[in-house]
């Protein structure tokens, strides 16, 4: 692995591609979808991916769509697990781009903040998000994922006041991830008004990089995002096209007119 892994390499590297002027564009796939998954980073690396979310499939994915959670269905059916997910990204080849963990608390509860952080940095990932851990409740993991060098990603929504969203902001790594709508993942027809309030508010307290998703879905909608925030994370729209069978040569063309769209605007 290279310097993304680096204590608080997700952020350096996501500061040093925004500050270029580039919009930063992060892609999910659900772990072990498919057999040799790891392929899906190195072609979202090809196209332009500044980052990789990789999400550790949950029976009860509370804040995830219907994609997202036939996604994780699928997976687990396939003997996905957190060990199994990690142990392939450890084996598998550098995407040469920070990857970032997505899953819910109650698998980080599962071995414990620290063991499930210090796994988390042997399999080469630099980030965590964990989307119903609230702010207040964040200080164990907080602690544990500074102490192993991971990037800990808090979310704010539309709904989230503003005293809790300049903590947010004070506190996140990495990134902030901004939720464009009240809802759960999944592709919509057209990227919410919510959303450039989000990131405005987002942005008076915080120059951390400010990721936008939550139904991003076309390369209009994330040239759209882009006029609010520093780039956009895609999943449903990935994970739709890979349930329906698209390889990771498919996928590379997808995303590559995503950051098309991201680099015109």
């Amino acid at each position: 692995m290279t310097d993304i892994l680096a204590p608080g390499a997700v952020e350096r590297h996501l500061r040093a591609r925004r500050d270029t002027g580039r919009g930063l564009l992060m892609p999910y796939v659900t772990g072990g979808i498919a057999p040799g998954w790891t392929r899906y980073l190195e072609a979202f690396a090809e196209a332009g991916a500044d980052a990789i979310e990789v999400g550790l499939p949950f029976s009860d994915p509370t804040l995830d769509g219907a994609t997202i959670q036939q996604a994780s269905e699928t997976a687990l059916a396939r003997g996905a697990s957190t060990r199994r997910i990690l142990a392939d990204l450890a084996e598998g080849r550098d995407p040469g781009v920070p990857l970032v963990a997505s899953t819910y608390y109650n698998l980080v509860l599962h071995d414990g903040p620290e063991a499930f952080c210090a796994a988390l940095r042997r399999a080469g990932v630099g980030g965590l998000i964990v989307p119903d851990l609230p702010v207040h409740e964040a200080d164990e993991l907080a602690d544990a994922a500074a102490a192993a060098g991971i990037d800990l990603a808090l979310l704010a929504s539309p709904a989230t006041p503003q005293p809790r969203l300049a903590e947010i902001s004070r506190r996140s790594r990495g990134f902030v991830y901004a939720v464009s709508l009240m809802g759960t993942t999944g592709e919509r027809a057209a990227l919410a008004a919510s959303a450039a309030e989000l990131t405005a508010r987002i942005r008076r307290g915080t120059d951390r990089p400010v990721l936008l998703g939550f139904g991003i879905s076309t390369p209009d909608q994330a040239r759209e995002a882009r006029r609010h925030a520093d780039g956009v994370v895609v999943g449903a729209a990935v994970m739709r096209r890979v349930l329906d069978g698209a390889g990771p040569d498919d996928l590379r063309d997808f995303l590559a007119t995503l950051r098309q769209a991201l680099d015109q605007e």
